[in-house]
């Protein structure tokens, strides 16, 4: 039981560093806030994709390309949401301009040489 226990705060204590978050309870709150963003995601990407008319039965490109427009930012603002009632604002957006920077670079001539450089020195 007592090594079971120390398997959790050692897992724990790796998302902490990660992370660098100032406590446990911390990392608690940051992982409470995925799930609560997880399952809302859940609950209105069907509603949303009813109103839009898409099956969900059939995949497909057109399905992909609008829950990458439509659900992926919902997802995001929903973190934020989230991070705000759980008081991890600063958390999330923190990785929200870190995740917003890697979209944009992936569009732009910089960014594909800068990761080119980097893929070079691994």
């Amino acid at each position: 039981m007592e090594e079971n226990k120390e398997n959790n705060q050692n897992w724990l204590r790796k998302l902490q560093n990660k992370w660098q978050l100032k406590s446990l309870w911390q990392v608690i709150l940051v992982l409470v806030v995925f799930a609560c963003t997880g399952f809302t995601v859940l609950f209105i990407k069907q509603p949303i994709f009813d109103l839009l008319g898409v099956d969900m039965e059939r995949g497909g490109f057109w399905k992909t390309l609008l829950y990458l427009l439509l659900v992926l930012p919902l997802y995001q603002l929903f973190l934020l949401v989230y991070g705000f009632i759980f008081g991890q604002f600063g958390f999330f957006w923190k990785k929200e301009k870190q995740f917003v920077q890697r979209i944009g670079m992936a569009f732009t001539k910089s960014g594909k040489e800068s990761r080119k450089q980097k893929m070079k020195k691994k």
